[in-house]
């Protein structure tokens, strides 16, 4: 794997560490914090009004414990919030002498070996598998509750990175907010809600672009079935748009699976919107010929204006180990978003062309 490659990783996400309450001297002036008081003050004031609307026990209960799950979630991935990492999904009942569960204890491994740290619900199976590739210091757990298949696997089982939760949505929130990537290996109902859930907030915007790999052993049609039904009943039927398929790719061998990832991220970092407007972070400065070529190639993802150079705005103020990046800004329809990946692997494969490869 090229330099280029591992200048992305560890400590260069783009999710700022907030230092603890007791190690900071938090005053009125410091922004952070007076926003963050006023989000407390939000919380406790929809405390106040769920009493006020004499809410149900049950509903009350459902929001506490959602609560509570995600505040201690939050405080265990606080600390890693700088390091990549990926969700790897997939069945609990893959057994250790399936091909496909050798191939994810391959890809744990290897993403380790790249820094990342390997995220999976915790279980047995090919999220076990993850964790055995990874070990147990590159390992996250997101377990879920069950009163039957699932109990915490071998690996992360009694780790301080390992979180117990009650609720499903919870446990699908972290395994799409605290990540950089999704790997997805067959699996049953659960895989496949997960990977439509996935794509679904990608497309639409609710979550930055990430790559998201299918994998499956070659003898394995899984991903190809699954593939020829999306272009048949959905995109041959105009239900989604032919870019849609630019958001996920389907990867037969470790190799490709661990360089589209690790490729995603040799040029681009991140992106955020700054006063409307869509912000690319990058790790190499683009040319004015190439934003130019951008424009003629994606200029339809513009509202209005084109996609220009720009620098950090004050507002990033908070993500201070990213204010040095290269930057390209437009104002994003916020539509295309599969247009918008393309845009992005143009950007990798044009400005990392020695590095990436």
């Amino acid at each position: 794997m090229s330099q280029q490659h591992k200048r992305s990783q560890p400590d260069e996400s783009e999710e700022s560490v907030l230092p603890d309450v007791e190690e900071s001297f938090e005053t009125e002036d410091d922004p952070e914090a007076v926003a963050r008081q006023r989000l407390v003050d939000e919380i406790k004031s929809t405390a106040d009004k769920l009493h006020r609307d004499k809410a149900t026990l049950g509903d009350l209960k459902i929001l506490s414990r959602a609560l509570r799950e995600l505040r201690y979630a939050f405080k265990v991935f606080k600390p890693f919030r700088r390091n990549r990492k990926i969700t790897v999904f997939g069945s609990a009942r893959t057994k250790p002498d399936d091909l496909n569960y050798q191939m994810t204890v391959e890809y744990g491994r290897r993403m380790a070996e790249e820094g990342w740290y390997v995220v999976t619900g915790a279980g047995g199976g090919i999220m076990e598998a993850a964790h055995v590739g990874a070990g147990v210091d590159q390992s996250m757990g997101v377990n879920i509750m069950l009163p039957f298949e699932q109990s915490a696997n071998h690996v992360i089982e009694g780790d301080p990175k390992l979180v117990n939760l009650k609720y499903f949505f919870t446990r699908k929130l972290l395994f799409v907010k605290e990540v950089h990537g999704i790997a997805i290996f067959p699996g049953g109902f659960g895989t496949l809600d997960e990977c439509f859930e996935v794509l679904t907030l990608v497309q639409t915007g609710k979550r930055d672009l990430m790559p998201i790999v299918l994998v499956s052993d070659p003898s394995d049609q899984y991903w190809t079935i699954w593939q020829n039904y999306v272009h048949k009943e959905l995109l041959d039927t105009g239900l989604i748009s032919p870019a849609d398929t630019s958001l996920y790719r389907v990867c037969q061998n470790i190799d490709d699976a661990v360089e589209e990832v690790m490729r995603f991220y040799c040029v681009y970092h991140s992106m955020r919107y700054v006063k409307g407007d869509l912000v690319l972070r990058l790790q190499v400065e683009p040319s004015d010929e190439f934003v130019e070529e951008l424009n003629q190639e994606f200029g339809e993802l513009c509202e209005t204006g084109k996609i220009e150079k720009t620098e950090a705005d004050p507002v990033e103020a908070n993500d201070p180990h990213l204010l040095h990046l290269p930057r390209l800004r437009l104002n994003f329809n916020r539509r295309e978003i599969g247009r918008l990946r393309q845009m992005v692997d143009l950007i990798n494969d044009r400005l990392g062309m020695e590095d990436c490869d």
